[in-house]
């Protein structure tokens, strides 16, 4: 069980005024619910999030000469999202990343999870969190604005044990960074991982490849994986591998390597150990910096783990709002999270609930030139 303070606030110095939460009509999905979407600005940080798989449709920074653009990948049409996304911008549930052939056991009883992805359940399986209709609540508090999302997962629900009733916070804050505060309670035993599945390219989404983007990430380890990209069980060390980047570099600086690991991937798509383990409050794990347009995200959370993936497995059929295909190399996700298939690994940190207990989980997204 996770627990944490509110970080401290980093200043923005694109800083500007709160403006009031705006809601409007996005859509329908394809069986005739209504899906809204909410528009917020605070600190200089626009915010748009859909109903729809909690998603942020579009994040949008100035760059160092005041010019914003949207730095998330996404689409502009509803659409696209129920028939083509692969995640883009989703709340992840209810387990981020792969449970190895779709089965875990837990207490003594095994259970069957749909598969989605090469034999294995992939962030939750076909029908996960992403693809569901949340409940939306805007707020203000202070200088903040913000939303709560709010849904009710039933027992059995993709084959996962137990009720388990959500709550994901988020806040843009007056120094306009972007906080997720993540809880989760169940009446049975049950396994949470919750995430969020922003595709990041800090010089505008459509603007092309982010491997000149700088990167770096605190972590010493990382979890290797088999072909079919699920951990093998091991902690390995970074050291001379593609996975270092406790020193900043380009985002793509050892992709071509001829790596097994990167050739399973076709790029990075790894769990890293951050070296900072589970924590209380969030802590800063990583930050990518644009040199161009100067934008620069720093993440501070307090899971014990981030997927980084490289965009890997866009192929140019995709298009977003700026008229641009999405291609390789397009995007880069830093996903906080505990370690995958960690339902069938006793040696990792444990993802199990239960009744009684409160699962809480935050990351802080802090942008600055």
């Amino acid at each position: 069980m996770l627990f944490f303070v509110r970080a401290p606030r980093a200043r923005n110095s694109h800083a500007s005024g709160r403006q009031e939460p705006v809601k409007e009509l996005f859509g329908e999905l394809a069986d005739g619910t209504k899906v809204h979407r909410w528009s917020l600005e605070n600190g200089g940080t626009r915010l748009k999030v859909l109903s729809y798989g909690g998603i942020v449709q579009s994040l949008e920074l100035p760059d160092r000469r005041g010019r914003y653009a949207g730095i998330s990948l996404g689409f502009d049409t509803l659409g696209a999202y129920e028939t083509s996304s692969p995640y883009f911008g989703a709340l992840i549930g209810r387990y981020g990343n792969r449970i190895a052939k779709g089965r875990f056991a837990l207490d003594g009883e095994e259970h069957r999870l749909p598969v989605n992805d090469g034999g294995h359940n992939l962030h939750g399986g076909p029908e996960g969190f992403d693809r569901r209709v949340w409940d939306v609540e805007e707020f203000t508090s202070g200088s903040d604005v913000g939303l709560v999302l709010r849904r009710t997962s039933p027992d059995g629900e993709m084959g996962y044990p137990g009720t388990l009733t959500a709550k994901v916070t988020y806040t843009l804050t007056g120094q306009g960074d972007w906080r997720i505060d993540y809880e989760a309670t169940t009446d049975r035993a049950t396994v949470v991982n919750l995430t969020s599945h922003v595709y990041w390219n800090l010089a505008g989404e459509g603007a092309g490849s982010v491997h000149d983007h700088e990167l770096m990430v605190a972590a010493s380890r990382y979890t290797p994986v088999d072909a079919g990209l699920v951990p093998t069980g091991e902690l390995a060390d970074v050291t001379g591998t593609p996975f270092d980047f406790r020193t900043p570099k380009a985002v793509g600086a050892d992709l071509r390597r001829a790596e097994p690991q990167l050739l399973h991937a076709k790029g990075i798509d790894h769990n890293l150990v951050l070296d900072k383990g589970p924590t209380g409050e969030p802590e800063h794990i990583a930050t990518l910096r644009e040199p161009v347009s100067g934008r620069t995200l720093r993440i501070a959370t307090t899971e014990p783990g981030v997927q980084l993936y490289t965009g890997n497995f866009l192929d140019g059929t995709l298009v977003g709002p700026s008229g641009g295909a999405y291609r390789q190399g397009d995007a880069v996700c830093l996903e906080t999270q505990h370690f995958p298939d960690s339902p069938n690994r006793p040696e990792f940190p444990s993802t199990v609930l239960r009744p009684g207990e409160t699962y809480r989980s935050a990351t802080v997204h802090s942008f600055t030139l």
